[in-house]
């Protein structure tokens, strides 16, 4: 059983995502069947262009199959772990690389894996019901997927924010920091699926949706304490700020989430900054394996997605205690 499934019209092939019960979560099945679609229509001249959908309007896609992934680490199976991953990545890399227009239609939830089944192609669509994150340091993992090569080079300081706090991002809010292309009203959505599908020329598409989108971010405030690359460095500005909700909300945030993960993403996302994609993937490929290993891992994923009880027990506690030479030994920098 596959929980994909592919149409092709004259020249347009679509992916639809149907695992609806685990609001498309990424097994390495799904992983595998994209990955062969995609490097068929790839080499296919009767292809003219890709479109990647959802059969569901809760989610586009929650990520990767993170639970499996706990299991596997669990278990020891350090080669599967690393199996799943490098499926993943070889994925994000083909999208990148991809030589006809790939859309992605983001109605729901995108999180994780399905950031990176989306920001990597050309053209990515959200609506006012979109709703984006990379929240892996909740659950004691990092940014990847290639996010290590997309967040910093979003505006100053919002790679970092995002790639740190897990903050949400709606449509709206996607499309004004770059991670989206278009913003479609979701009623619309249907319409414009259609036109694509009918091989409709791409500009008449998104003709009525390349306006300015407004947004309620806080983009000064992001830049003003996330711009730093040093995890104490923002810490210490964000607690500084006396008074501040939003602040106080950031380290609420950065508080739920793992001190080693923390500082293993600022390690990545920095060194993202001066590498191409296929290097993050490497990097990303090498920590992740590293990770997984690591108790806060199982304990986050346990306390998130597992008993859901969201009272994970980090070790160590605060990113005081944390050893930077661990967690620079995990990132590989």
């Amino acid at each position: 059983m596959s929980f994909i499934r592919t149409e092709v019209r004259g020249g347009v092939a679509e992916i639809i995502l149907d695992r609806p019960r685990a609001l498309n979560a990424l097994d390495l099945t799904m992983i595998e069947d994209m990955h062969a679609a995609l490097e068929a229509w790839g080499n296919d001249e009767s292809i003219e262009r890709v479109l990647v959908t959802s059969a569901h309007d809760r989610a586009f896609c929650a990520g990767g199959d993170i639970r499996a992934i706990r299991d596997l680490a669990l278990a020891g199976e350090s080669a599967e772990v690393t199996r799943y991953f490098a499926a993943e990545y070889r994925l994000n890399q083909l999208i990148a690389e991809y030589p006809k227009p790939y859309i992605a239609l983001v109605d729901g939830a995108a999180m994780g894996g399905g950031l990176g089944i989306s920001v990597h192609g050309e053209i990515r669509v959200v609506t006012e019901r979109a709703l984006l994150a990379m929240p892996e340091t909740a659950i004691g993992f990092f940014p990847d997927v290639g996010a290590t090569y997309f967040l910093p080079r979003l505006p100053h300081g919002i790679g970092m924010w995002l790639g740190l706090t897990g903050a949400r991002l709606h449509g709206a809010d996607a499309v004004a920091v770059g991670l989206a292309t278009h913003f479609v009203p979701s009623d619309q959505l249907g319409d414009v699926a259609d036109a694509i599908r009918r091989g409709v020329e791409l500009r008449e598409v998104f003709a009525d949706h390349r306006g300015q989108v407004s947004t309620d971010l806080r983009l000064r405030k992001i830049t003003e304490y996330f711009a730093d690359d040093n995890v104490m460095a923002i810490l210490g500005g964000l607690r500084g700020a006396v008074g501040d909700a939003w602040a106080e909300e950031m380290l609420d945030l950065m508080a739920s989430a793992s001190p080693t993960s923390l500082c293993v993403t600022a390690d990545l996302i920095t060194a993202g900054k001066t590498s191409s994609l296929a290097e993050c993937l490497d990097r990303e490929l090498s920590a992740a394996g590293r990770i997984t290993a690591h108790p806060d891992f199982a304990e986050g994923v346990r306390a998130v997605l597992v008993d859901k009880d969201r009272d994970p027990h980090f070790d160590p506690a605060t990113v005081e205690e944390v050893d930077l030479a661990v967690t620079a030994a995990i990132a590989g920098v």
